[in-house]
């Protein structure tokens, strides 16, 4: 083999290096919001209530959205038999104006979410957002983890659901 077809070869193998490269550390961005909710057994009950509102189709689209995902412990802290309550056929529509109030228009990402202090969320109303001593909250609700990078729009998971003040 000549110097020069070594070149060739280590010029494509570099190429193909730096490429990786600069897709590489983020498994989630070829996946939608509700892939990613999916992938993640913290969120089995956000998945179970987004299906039964017949709003995966809609999250899975292009967006992008911003989504204040709570976890099941999140779920857990509602009273007694309020998520079998939501989950039920005949109070879809209610259940669909809990989960938008969870998402808002647009991708936004934690370093532009400090710098709100309210947001508009799908549902229709605003979200209250704080800063104080290093800790966002979201209506209250601690955020815990930010910019689950997803192919249309971001999760910021939070600890507690928001409810819908109207």
């Amino acid at each position: 083999m000549s110097y020069r077809s070594l070149g060739i070869i280590c010029t494509v193998f570099c190429a193909l290096l730096v490429s990786r490269a600069a897709t590489a550390g983020c498994g989630t961005c070829d996946k939608t919001v509700v892939e990613n909710a999916a992938n993640n057994a913290d969120f089995s009950t956000l998945v179970a209530a987004v299906k039964a509102a017949g709003l995966a189709e809609t999250l899975s689209g292009s967006g992008p959205f911003t989504v204040f995902a709570p976890t099941n412990a999140a779920f857990e802290k509602l009273p007694a038999g309020t998520v079998e309550k939501l989950l039920k056929p005949e109070n879809k529509d209610q259940l669909v104006k809990v989960l938008t109030y969870h998402v808002v228009p647009g991708k936004v990402m934690a370093k532009d979410v400090v710098k709100l202090t309210e947001a508009k969320t799908v549902e229709g109303s605003d979200v209250t957002i704080a800063v104080s001593g290093g800790v966002v909250t979201v209506d209250n609700a601690k955020v815990v983890k930010t910019d689950i990078n997803s192919s249309n729009g971001v999760i910021h998971v939070i600890d507690t659901v928001i409810l819908p003040k109207k």
